[in-house]
C-alpha cells in the first residue's frame, strides 16, 4: 500500500508539472473574391494574427463580400469581416437588405477607402452611366458591397433596377464578360489598382464611367458614408485624366461578443505589423489607429478601445457601444 501510494503521489506530481496543451483560437476572416483586394489584405491579416498572436490561428475565406459577411459573422459563421463602411452602417441599424434585424458587430478597424469604378469598353459608346438603361451589366456578385453601393447610386439617380439586364458577376466574371461582350458594364467598388481591372486594360481600351457634379450631389445625398473622390490618372492603362466618381470606406467588422482581451492582441498585432500588409498591398497605408476614430461609421469593440486609449488617442462618445 505504502508503495502504491508513493506512486500515485509521484503520478500526480508529475501530471502537474507537464505543461498543459495550449488552447488553439481559430479566427475565420470573410473576405471576398479573389479578384479583388479584401482576398489579399485578409490574407496578410491573418498571416499576421497566426505568426505574432500566441494561440491564434487565422485564414482568409472566399465570400460574397460585404453583405455576406457581416452576416456570418452575427452567425459567428465568420467572426471577422471585411466590409464596406455603408453595409457596416446597414447591418449595425437593422436597414436596407437588412429587412430591420439589427445585426451584432463591432467595427475593430479601418482597412483604405474604395472607390466606386465602373468600367466599360470605349467601344460601348457608353458615357454617361444613365446610359445603362436597357444594357446588360454587371452590378457585383450577391451579398456584395459593390451591388450594394451601385443600387444605392441608381436609385440616387432615379435609374430604376429593373430598367437594365444585371448579370450580378464577381470582379473576375466582371472583367472576363466585359472581354467576351457579354456586357456592356461592370461595377467595381474597390481600391484603385484592383488586379482584375489592370488585367483588362491590358488588352482592351476601357473607359471609368465619371460623374457629373449634379449626381454627386444627388448620391451624396442618399448616403452620409460616401464622399466625393478622384480616380486618379494613370492607375490604369488608357485612363490618362483623374475620374470624378465616389468614395467610400472599408472596416473589418467582428462579432460584437468577441473576448475584449482578444481582439486588443489581435488589433496591436495588426497595428504593430503593418509594414508587412502594406507590402501585399499599398492601400494598406490606410490603416492606422488615428483613422479608426476619424472614419469608423459604426462603434468600436472595447479591444479596439483599449489599445487606441493606450496609444493616447481619445474616442470620441459615438464610437463607443
Amino acid at each position: 500500500m505504502k508503495r502504491l501510494y508513493i506512486f500515485v503521489t509521484l503520478a500526480l506530481v508529475l501530471a502537474l508539472a507537464l505543461p498543459v496543451a495550449a488552447k488553439t483560437t481559430f479566427i475565420s476572416i470573410g473576405t471576398g473574391g479573389t479578384g479583388g483586394i479584401y482576398y489579399p489584405y485578409g490574407g496578410g491579416v491573418a498571416e499576421i494574427w497566426s505568426k505574432y498572436v500566441p494561440g491564434v490561428k487565422a485564414v482568409a475565406e472566399v465570400t460574397g463580400a460585404s453583405v455576406e459577411n457581416v452576416k456570418l459573422a452575427h452567425k459567428g459563421e465568420t467572426v471577422v469581416g471585411e466590409v464596406m463602411g455603408d453595409v457596416a452602417v446597414a447591418g449595425y441599424k437593422g436597414l436596407s437588405k437588412f429587412k430591420g434585424k439589427k445585426h451584432n458587430i463591432l467595427a475593430m478597424a479601418i482597412m483604405y477607402p474604395n472607390l466606386l469604378q465602373m468600367v466599360t469598353l470605349k467601344k460601348s459608346g457608353i458615357t454617361n452611366v444613365e446610359q445603362v438603361r436597357g444594357r446588360n451589366i454587371s452590378t457585383g456578385s450577391p451579398g456584395s458591397g459593390t451591388n450594394f453601393m451601385t443600387e444605392t447610386v441608381f436609385k440616387a439617380l432615379g435609374i430604376p433596377l429593373d430598367s437594365y439586364k444585371d448579370s450580378r458577376l464577381s470582379f473576375t466574371e466582371s472583367a472576363n464578360a466585359l472581354r467576351d461582350g457579354t456586357i456592356d458594364l461592370g461595377s467595381w467598388s474597390v481600391g484603385p489598382g484592383t488586379s482584375s481591372i489592370l488585367d483588362l486594360a491590358t488588352t482592351h481600351d476601357i473607359r471609368i464611367i465619371g460623374f457629373t457634379p449634379e449626381q454627386t450631389a444627388k448620391i451624396l445625398a442618399a448616403n452620409s458614408t460616401y464622399s466625393a473622390v478622384e480616380l486618379a490618372a494613370g492607375v490604369y492603362r488608357g485612363v490618362d485624366k483623374p475620374v470624378p466618381t465616389i468614395g467610400v470606406w472599408n472596416v473589418m467588422i467582428c462579432q460584437g461578443s468577441l473576448d475584449t482581451d482578444l481582439v486588443y492582441k489581435l488589433v496591436k498585432a495588426l497595428y504593430e505589423h503593418r509594414d508587412y500588409l502594406i507590402k501585399i498591398h499599398p492601400s494598406a497605408a490606410y490603416t492606422t489607429p488615428e483613422n479608426a476614430v476619424k472614419y469608423s461609421p459604426i462603434p468600436l469593440h472595447p479591444g479596439t478601445i483599449k489599445y487606441l486609449k493606450e496609444k493616447g488617442i481619445e474616442v470620441p462618445q459615438k464610437l463607443i457601444p
